[in-house]
């Protein structure tokens, strides 16, 4: 039985995390799999449940943080060169930035023969200055080359990577979609948004709109704030939106909501202000479906989770156009896109969505049919388990 070491950055709720745990469950017997996670940042909900849920039970490296750190780094090289040794695994794969680096120069150095690495996005435009971004470039550009195969998740995703910032050549990289078990997302619907709605005083006629994700710049809650304003002052319908989320901008979103003239609650208030903030929710399929749109405003994503689960519970998108989101929904028949900084763009296709119930449910229709097809994690292990077969 070949084995596969799989290294991920750390297990903070998205896509990775989930992407790890299924391969590592659902590829055995036929590949022997030892999963390797660093540490998640205070700010991060934990994602542990969901490899406790598939009975994982991962190896953790203290060391290995998000953030550069070459003291902290290097130990993690070394005992991933040790893990490697004792493991001897036929097959190293890394996911996102940290793990990919530390991951495969430990699995080089140490004569691995397949090394892949899939990149769940990247941090070329929008994270840091023109100096810092320049030298991750140079660093997976030299990292492509100690690298057997690299995963992308999207058509666009590998465009990018091979056509603007050329850190590999096309035939080096080889395209496989995200994959979840989306049952939950489509089974009680009705019951699941009855608690939702009944724990956060939604009336039946209230249009819920809600953002999920971290709040960190990244992901531009200024951009959904100022189009929530917009589509307050303009609407017919009753609106309320929900920021799903935590982390190190919460106190300056309040303060613009605040500024702006948005009166908000938090978690476990019931007054019924056009805001809330709910901070981390886990059962993201109540919240879903309690749920009439959902959003995202990002200046940058690789393949947003938030957006495969919302068309699984059936709601309708407005969203940025970047990174793969483009491969992952229907344009203008599930989601409404808008390019990054077009505020009113923005601000339009929202309403637009509020405004019209014909609409919401035509792209619900849709977008559920489109998922379960396109992303489900049979799929997704079939197409890996191929790749990894064809490598060997």
């Amino acid at each position: 039985m070949p084995r596969v070491l799989r290294i991920i950055n750390r297990l903070n709720l998205g896509g990775p995390t989930f992407n790890a745990a299924y391969l590592s469950k659902y590829l055995e017997p036929e590949f022997e799999t030892l999963l390797v996670s660093g540490m998640k940042d205070d700010a991060e909900e934990s994602s542990e449940f969901i490899v406790k849920n598939l009975d994982l039970h991962p190896v953790y490296m203290p060391e290995m943080y998000r953030e550069l750190n070459p003291f902290r780094d290097y130990k993690s090289y070394y005992k991933l060169r040790k893990l490697i040794e004792e493991f001897k695994p036929d097959i190293v794969h890394t996911h996102a930035a940290k793990a990919g680096a530390v991951g495969r120069l430990a699995a080089s150095h140490s004569g691995v023969k397949v090394i892949i690495h899939t990149f769940h996005g990247h941090v070329f435009h929008s994270y840091f200055g023109a100096a810092k971004t320049r030298m991750f470039l140079e660093i997976e550009r030299y990292l492509a080359k100690r690298t057997t195969k690299i995963v992308t998740l999207s058509e666009i995703q590998k465009q990018e990577l091979t056509e603007t910032y050329k850190i590999a050549p096309a035939q080096k990289f080889e395209i496989i979609p995200l994959g979840f078990d989306l049952r939950k997302f489509e089974e009680n619907q009705i019951e699941k948004r009855a608690k939702f709605r009944n724990e956060y005083n939604l009336d039946d006629d209230e249009i819920a709109i809600g953002i999920v994700g971290r709040l960190v710049p990244i992901k531009n809650h200024e951009l959904f704030l100022k189009a929530l304003k917009i589509v307050s002052e303009q609407t017919t319908k009753k609106v309320r939106a929900f920021i799903i989320g935590d982390g190190e901008e919460r106190m300056k979103i309040e303060q613009l909501a605040q500024s702006i003239g948005l009166k908000f609650n938090n978690q476990n208030q019931r007054e019924k202000n056009i805001l809330t903030f709910t901070s981390w929710i886990k059962e993201i399929d109540v919240s879903n479906a309690g749920m009439d749109i959902i959003a995202l405003t990002s200046n940058n994503e690789g393949t947003p989770v938030s957006l495969i689960e919302a068309q699984a519970s059936g709601k309708p998108i407005v969203s940025t156009n970047v990174g793969g989101i483009e491969n992952i929904v229907i344009k203008n028949a599930t989601a409404l896109l808008s390019t990054v900084g077009d505020e009113m763009n923005f601000a339009n296709n929202l309403l637009c969505l509020v405004e019209s119930d014909k609409m919401r449910l035509d792209f619900s229709k849709k977008g559920s049919d489109f998922v379960r097809s396109k992303f489900s994690y049979q799929r997704l292990c079939s197409d890996m388990s191929k790749l990894y077969h064809s490598l060997l």
